[in-house]
């Protein structure tokens, strides 16, 4: 399965504009120095004029489930993945996966044996690494194909011809990436900047390592802000009319001594309600297909508006000083540290699209 995902994945041809050849100018480099970065690489209107989308097309349903592997697509839905970004992989190959995998394999027994990085309680010293293109999931055709990575081991104590079992999972992935970015990287570059990771944290530090040592890469967390968690609400709740969200959770943290954690739980039908009255009202006389297609960050300020004052004329207690660390449905949940699960692959897309924005903007260059 693995040679036939190796003959058709890609890794998008770059523009030339502004080569690099030597890894001795590498993207460690600008990552430590990200003031002069941007005229080493030569990319200083591409780099700069990256800004948070104040429009987003609608959400689409997306029936990936024809096109992406069975197995791949169970393990990215319903699992909570840890976020990071991540900068372009220096020399990265979507055709060496399989190399990839015994270097990483290679590398983990390695810090095991010189006691660093890696301590996983009940499991055999051996480990085994696959590497994966995850295919169906890009959109655009300057995004590379995502990677799934996974570990296997077996239990220290268990029988001799017990099969391994997977103990760490994480994937890279850019899903309609910025085109503008994208194209104006080095040619030796790979744009894969949305890191998710399910596991030890000593493994997950363990496989940083090894790509910031293959592909003079960077990692650094990625927080999903408020203003990002307030996009996804309205995005999945935009998506009710295909599919009933079931349910809206959000909880808010108020700043008082000690600090309040707010639950706020919404039914379906009422935030749709809400969310339809919002978006006939600030579209009134616009033409009904720019209506349908698009949704406007004041949209989003107006439908949370609309939720607070709601909260605060039953329970005297407004949530607008507080911030908001937690959102659900059945389409998914997010936390304001990074962790997002996705529970419906259909929109899959539309919550990756922005993970990915969030991953591009958050790099330091």
């Amino acid at each position: 399965m693995e040679q036939h995902q190796k003959s058709v994945a890609r890794t998008p041809p770059t523009s030339t504009i502004a080569q690099r050849k030597s890894k001795s100018i590498g993207y460690r480099q600008s990552y430590h120095s990200c003031l002069s970065a941007t005229s080493r690489l030569g990319l200083t209107s591409a780099l700069t004029v990256r800004r948070l989308n104040t429009t987003r097309r609608t959400p689409k349903s997306h029936n990936i489930t024809d096109k992406v592997n069975p197995e791949h697509l169970s393990l990215l839905v319903k699992t909570e993945w840890q976020l990071s970004y991540v900068t372009p992989l220096y020399q990265f190959r979507h055709t060496q996966l399989r190399s990839y995998s015994r270097q990483l394999s290679a590398f983990i027994a390695a810090e095991k044996q010189q006691g660093l990085a890696v301590e996983v309680e009940g499991l055999h010293s051996s480990f085994r690494v696959l590497f994966s293109v995850v295919q169906g999931l890009s959109e655009s055709d300057d995004d590379p194909e995502t990677v799934l990575i996974q570990i296997h081991s077996k239990p220290l104590f268990g029988k001799q011809d017990e099969p391994q079992k997977p103990i760490w999972s994480g994937w890279l992935t850019c899903i309609n990436g910025n085109s503008e970015y994208l194209r104006s990287l080095p040619e030796d570059f790979t744009c894969l900047p949305l890191f998710g990771s399910n596991g030890s944290e000593d493994l997950t530090s363990a496989v940083k390592s090894w790509f910031k040592q293959t592909f003079d890469c960077c990692f650094g967390p990625l927080e999903i802000s408020n203003t990002n968690l307030q996009w996804l609400v309205a995005l999945w709740t935009n998506c009710h009319r295909e599919y009933d969200i079931q349910y809206l959770k959000m909880i808010w943290t108020l700043p008082v001594v000690p600090p309040l954690q707010v639950s706020y739980t919404v039914n379906s039908t009422d935030a749709w309600d809400l969310w339809n009255s919002v978006r006939q009202e600030m579209r009134a006389g616009e033409d009904e297909a720019e209506n349908v297609n698009s949704i406007d960050i004041e949209e989003v300020i107006h439908f949370f508006e609309g939720l607070k004052n709601h909260f605060y004329r039953h329970f005297r207690l407004d949530l607008s000083g507080g911030s908001l660390n937690h959102i659900s449905s059945a389409l998914g949940s997010a936390k304001l540290s990074g962790r997002i699960k996705i529970a419906y692959s259909r929109y899959m897309i539309t919550t990756l699209t922005l993970l990915t924005e969030c991953a591009l903007l958050k790099m330091p260059v």
